[in-house]
């Protein structure tokens, strides 16, 4: 793997060129995140600084899009790289015979992944600030998953650590 200042280097070089796809493909590469199930990488509308969407979109048991802004590496590469992986477990997540079909449990396992790197160690921590925002939006979709249900057992021990991570970092 190139080290992380030749990857910002390209990452910002494909940035100015435009090609935000093949960044972004460069990042998965370089990482080791590609999924078996993900097909491409597609470009939805400028993100805001406050908000940037990006969606993994396909029937599940098929191969799926990540789409992600046009200027997805004007921001925070860190981030960005989170996110990415974030979408990432998505798209493993709507595999033939591996589908997670609760929404609330496919973006508390993603959001926990954000947290914890469990199956992609290689991508980076994020600033203090910002674990802390996803942490909480994890918990809000553990919340979502009903009080005492058989999801929120599943996922009892993760909570643990997520409310654990919380309190090292308030």
């Amino acid at each position: 793997m190139k080290s992380y200042s030749e990857i910002l280097q390209l990452v910002q070089t494909y940035h100015e060129l435009g090609e935000t796809v093949q960044a972004a493909n460069l990042v998965i590469e370089e990482y080791g995140i590609r999924h078996p199930n993900f097909k491409s990488f597609e470009l939805r509308e400028r993100a805001k600084p406050e908000y940037v969407l990006m969606t993994t979109e396909g029937t599940f048991g098929l191969p799926q899009i990540i789409r992600i802004p046009e200027n997805t590496f004007e921001f925070e590469f860190i981030l960005m790289l989170n996110l990415i992986g974030h979408e990432m477990i998505h798209v493993g997540q709507k595999t033939e015979g591996n589908s997670v079909e609760d929404r609330n449990e496919r973006e508390w396992q993603a959001h926990y992944e954000m947290l914890f790197h469990k199956t992609y160690p290689q991508i980076p921590d994020m600033p203090k600030h910002q674990l802390l925002f996803f942490a909480n939006k994890g918990l809000d979709y553990y919340r979502k998953m009903g009080e005492n249900s058989a999801l929120q057992q599943k996922y009892a021990q993760q909570k643990l650590e997520v409310e654990n991570l919380v309190a090292s970092l308030s």
